[in-house]
């Protein structure tokens, strides 16, 4: 079809076409509904009434050995580099420090006197036409701490504000959730092999020159502001396993943000630094081109994993920088061998691990924080042959209609420090309203992990014990709990069920079955049977046992029985923890076959087996069977994947399925 001009129109759609069905999303949200800047702010506010050497690191025998002026030297070359676009061979001068803070020089665009120590030299090039933004001086604001970056915050970024707890409330545009169909990985001959791709997979393609498009347009915007905000940070506690991200920004509240959601590093180790491991470049304030191959909006959140960069365009969301890096260590992680996972986890007194799957609504934050137990992390983690491990410094926690009494430590956690996004305030005495949705049903708080008060520093745990797959089931046929041999598990793991309740315009409601594999299809980058079969592996090798435990209805499903009680369910977990249910009698289910205790103390025993609670026999059976339907169909974009030369490991996982 051609434009009225007379061009071929650029086909922008495409493979993404492919992807709009059979991915959760946790936290994509619709944009809000304000046309204007001024009419979002309104809003919030309510009225009274690459992989390079490492140079010169930790583990060089001359890095104690450099000067101050010399590591600041390399320091700013590594950034320099980082900046340097690829056709515009030569970046802008980079110099530290606030421009408003530079004096006279800063304004007459001389450096100050260190900077004539720094020249960043390329190999010889052609010579090539050198964008303006070359020849200007950018000013790098790095590492800052968060009052600073409150400073920069409220002092440059209209909508950004010091709420009565001390938090800082900010808000993130016209986007206030994640734009899934808008992420695109470059599918070069690697990760063509490597990745997962086709129906049912986040992995939408790109090709190698559209990235270095979008990357060049990223860095030309970055390059041509006054400042730029750089962190340099570590992703996973694991010492001997940890990745070096740095982060190059234009908002202060991004920079806080990650400051808060990475491993903060001391001192000593910025000294050490070196090189990143990974890099992102956020330009979200500036719109991606439309008529670029592969896009489909202005807006595009790129990864190039030979290039280990990753460059956000046209939202300003700040959970795509959080999710963008935890799909890279979905990719790096097995090939090292490490299990990464998208769950919750804690550690009892005696040192027993225990991992919480679910997705929203199944209870997962709730029933991981324990005021019994060590908190290790909310969110993301990794299994490795010397344990378990955080892969974030800090928590992402929902707000929406957030209270003292339910969660008492996610309310305490929102202080000083702490980044509130899009919630919305009295104008006057900046107390948050966490039930208003004005701006969005997404709000959420951004806080390091030590504002909790039982988090295990550093977080770190021995092998798991337990791994726990958590399901809300409003068709109410699955048991409270059930005891998991490792080909169920998998089963259950690369399903990633719950059902949610939607509601319809004439007021009947019904449940409606979600599954998302791994319980983080979203962020995954290898096919899931690849991170079952390494969860197989770890729990057997380590000795932890498989649970899945129904936190939904009993006695019917939703409008006809009533929702599991939480002193019930937590009973339950508790019984898992204290080893009561690896010597517990059991039954088999029908069906979906599976092991269910006779009684554990606490709970009513006659909860434990479904049947048990539905006047309804026949309902039962029959909602029963429909469910075991929709397990059935969901699983058939995996069915034909094959684990082993001779497929026996994928006919196991087949198996331990619904059986009728």
């Amino acid at each position: 079809m051609a434009t009225p001009n007379g061009l071929a129109r650029i086909e922008t759609h495409g493979t993404a076409k492919k992807h709009e069905n059979g991915v959760c999303h946790d936290d994509s949200a619709t944009p809000v509904r304000a046309q204007t800047i001024d009419e979002l702010h309104s809003l919030q506010r309510k009225r009274s009434a690459p992989t390079t050497p490492i140079k010169d690191g930790a583990g060089s025998p001359f890095a104690a050995a450099l000067s101050e002026e010399e590591r600041h030297r390399q320091q700013l070359q590594s950034i320099s580099a980082s900046l340097a676009s690829l056709t515009r061979e030569t970046g802008p001068k980079v110099v530290k420090g606030d421009p408003a803070r530079k004096g006279e020089a800063a304004a007459k665009g001389a450096p100050p006197t260190p900077q004539k120590h720094h020249q960043h030299h390329h190999p010889a090039a052609p010579t090539i036409a050198v964008s303006d933004s070359s020849l200007k001086f950018t000013h790098v604001l790095y590492n800052l701490s968060p009052a600073e970056l409150y400073e920069q915050a409220i002092k440059y970024e209209k909508g950004s504000f010091i709420t009565s707890t001390g938090a800082l409330a900010t808000l993130s545009g016209a986007k206030t959730g994640r734009s899934p169909r808008d992420k695109r990985v470059v599918k070069d001959e690697a990760a063509a092999q490597e990745l997962w791709w086709g129906k049912g997979s986040p992995n939408i393609e790109m090709d190698e020159h559209t990235f270095l498009t979008n990357r060049e347009r990223a860095v030309d915007y970055l390059n041509s502001l006054d400042k730029v905000f750089v962190n340099d940070q570590f992703l996973n506690w694991d010492p001997e396993n940890r990745i070096k991200v740095r982060i190059i920004s234009a908002r202060a509240y991004h920079s806080l943000f990650m400051h808060n959601m990475c491993i903060r590093p001391t001192d000593e180790e910025l000294e050490s630094f070196g090189t990143p491991d990974f890099t992102i470049y956020n330009a979200g304030q500036f719109p991606c081109n439309r008529y670029t191959h592969y896009m489909t909006s202005s807006t595009s959140v790129d990864i190039n994993l030979a290039r280990r960069e990753m460059v956000i365009l046209g939202t300003q969301y700040a959970g795509e920088m959080k999710k963008g890096l935890f799909g890279v260590m979905h990719y790096l992680m097995p090939k090292r061998g490490i299990l990464s996972l998208h769950s919750g986890c804690n550690m009892g007194k005696e040192g027993d691990v225990a991992l919480f799957f679910g997705l929203s609504g199944t209870g997962k934050t709730t029933l991981s924080t324990d005021h019994n137990r060590l908190l290790i992390g909310d969110d993301e983690h990794c299994w490795s042959d010397g344990g378990v491990s955080n892969i974030e410094g800090g928590c992402y926690a929902k707000c929406i209609d957030l209270s003292q009494e339910k969660e008492p430590d996610i309310w305490n956690a929102i202080k000083f420090g702490t980044v509130l996004e899009n919630v919305v305030f009295d104008e006057h005495t900046r107390e948050v309203d966490y039930t208003d949705k004005s701006v969005t049903e997404n709000t959420r708080a951004a806080y390091p992990i030590e504002f909790i008060p039982n988090a295990k520093i550093p977080c770190v745990g021995p092998h798991p014990k337990n791994v726990i797959l958590l399901a809300c089931d409003a068709y109410g046929v699955l048991p409270p709990v059930s005891k998991l041999n490792l080909a169920q598990t998998m089963y259950h793991f690369i399903s990633g069920y719950t059902a949610i309740v939607a509601g319809t315009e004439d007021g009947i409601k019904e449940p409606q079955a979600t599954f998302s594999a791994c319980f983080g299809a979203a962020f995954i980058m290898l096919h899931p049977t690849k991170y079952a079969a390494m969860l197989a592996e770890k729990m057997q090798k380590y000795g932890a046992t498989g649970w899945l435990v129904n936190t939904g209805w009993s006695a019917g499903r939703y409008g006809v029985g009533k929702r599991i009680r939480l002193p019930y369910t937590r009973k339950i977990i508790d019984a898992i923890h204290s080893g009561e249910l690896l010597t517990a009698n059991y039954k088999k289910t029908e069906v979906f076959g599976l092991e269910i205790p006779t009684e554990i103390n606490g709970v009513p025993s006659e909860i434990l087996d479904p049947i048990n609670t539905w006047t309804d026999k026949a309902a039962y059976k029959e909602t029963l069977l429909r469910l075991a339907g929709l397990f059935k169909k969901n699983f058939e974009v995996f069915a034909s994947y094959k684990i082993g030369n001779d497929s026996s490991l994928t006919d196991e996982i087949l198996a331990a399925g619904p059986n009728f």
